[in-house]
C-alpha cells in the first residue's frame, strides 16, 4: 500500500527541484507536473532544457551560495540532486543550509545505497547526509541502487562486441530511475513528511551480474552477448581511452568495485510501499531500449 493512500494536500506546495534536468529530476518532474503543485526548477540555464512550459524556472549557480537564497524564497519542500563532480559535496550542503535559513519544511535528498563504502561518490553521500541529520528540518533520505541507465554507455561497446568491465561475478540489484521518481513524488507530496527524519532504500525486482544482464541481452538481441572480464587498471585505462575524463573514469571504475563486491545487491520492497506498484524490471529496460544496443540509437 502507498504511504499517500489518494488523501488530498491540504495546501498547495511549492516545491524546487535541482536537478530538474537530470535523470531522476527530469522524470520527477514530468510526474509532478500533473500535480496541484507550484513546481519550480533550479538551474543554471533557464529556457535552455526542456522542461514543461507550467513549470517555473530560476536561476541559480551552486558554486556560488550568495546565488541561493533567492532561489529558494518561498519554497515549501526541496528535491536535491547533484551529478557527481568534485564540488558535490560542497554544493550540496551549500543548497541545504541555504534551504534551512530559508524556512524549506523538507528537504529530500537524492542519496545512494552502499554510501558506507570509501568511493565516489558513495563516500560524497555520507557526508552530506551526515550534514543534512545536523539540521533542523524535515528531510529524507532516498537511496537507490545504481540506475538501469548507466548500462546505456554500454550500448555502442554492446552493438560492437567490446562490451566488458570489471564487475567480474559481482550483482547489483538496478533500478529504473521513474521508480526513483515516482518514490521521490510520494514523499514530496506527503503533508506529514516536514517532521519527517527519514531514509529509505530504494531497488528494483532482483540482483544481476554484468555476465547474466549478457545472457538477457542475448536472448533479447538474438545473438550472443559477451561481457569481458578486465582488471580495474585495465578498465580505466579502456574508459579513458574511448574518451571518459581521469574523474569520470574514477568514478565508473568505483562503481565497478561496488559491484564487483555485490555491494549493491540489496532487495527491498520500499517502491511498492511508497508507490503502490512494484519496480519495473531490468528486463522490460532492456526491451525498451534495445536500439541502442543494436547500435541504432543512444537513450
Amino acid at each position: 500500500m502507498p504511504i499517500l493512500q489518494n488523501a488530498p494536500a491540504a495546501s498547495r506546495f511549492n516545491i524546487a527541484v535541482a536537478g530538474a534536468t537530470g535523470r531522476v529530476g527530469s522524470a520527477l518532474v514530468a510526474c509532478l507536473a500533473t500535480e496541484l503543485v507550484d513546481l519550480i526548477a533550479l538551474t543554471r540555464t533557464p529556457g535552455a532544457g526542456s522542461l514543461p512550459a507550467s513549470v517555473a524556472q530560476r536561476a541559480v549557480d551552486f558554486d556560488v551560495s550568495a546565488s541561493l537564497p533567492a532561489a529558494l524564497e518561498g519554497v515549501d519542500r526541496l528535491f536535491l540532486a547533484h551529478g557527481s563532480s568534485p564540488r558535490q559535496v560542497e554544493n550540496e550542503i551549500a543548497l541545504i543550509d541555504a534551504a534551512v535559513a530559508a524556512g524549506v519544511g523538507h528537504i529530500v535528498k537524492l542519496s545512494a545505497i552502499g554510501i558506507p563504502l570509501q568511493l565516489h561518490p558513495f563516500d560524497w553521500h555520507e557526508r552530506i547526509e551526515a550534514h543534512l541529520a545536523t539540521c533542523d528540518v524535515g528531510y529524507t533520505m532516498l537511496r537507490p541502487t545504481t540506475f538501469m541507465s548507466v548500462l546505456a554507455r554500454s550500448g555502442k561497446p554492446v552493438a560492437n562486441g567490446n562490451w566488458g568491465g570489471a564487475a567480474g561475478e559481482g550483482k547489483v540489484n538496478l533500478i529504473d530511475v521513474r521508480d526513483v521518481a515516482d518514490a521521490a513524488k510520494t514523499v514530496l507530496l506527503e503533508e506529514a513528511s516536514t517532521t519527517w527524519q527519514r531514509a529509505f532504500h530504494l531497488t528494483g525486482t532482483r540482483a544481476w551480474s554484468m555476465p547474466e544482464v549478457a545472457a538477457e541481452l542475448s536472448r533479447l538481441l538474438g545473438r550472443t552477448v559477451t561481457y569481458r572480464q578486465r582488471s580495474f587498471a585495465e578498465q580505466r585505462e579502456w574508459l579513458i581511452a574511448s574518451g571518459l575524463t581521469e574523474f569520470m573514469a574514477g568514478v565508473a571504475v568505483g562503481l565497478d568495485r561496488a559491484f564487483y563486491q555485490s555491494a549493491l545487491r540489496e532487495d527491498t520492497s520500499t517502491i511498492e510501499f511508497l508507490t503502490g506498484h512494484a519496480p519495473r524490471t531490468l528486463t522490460d529496460w532492456l526491451s525498451e531500449n534495445l536500439s541502442m544496443f543494436r547500435g541504432e540509437a543512444v537513450a
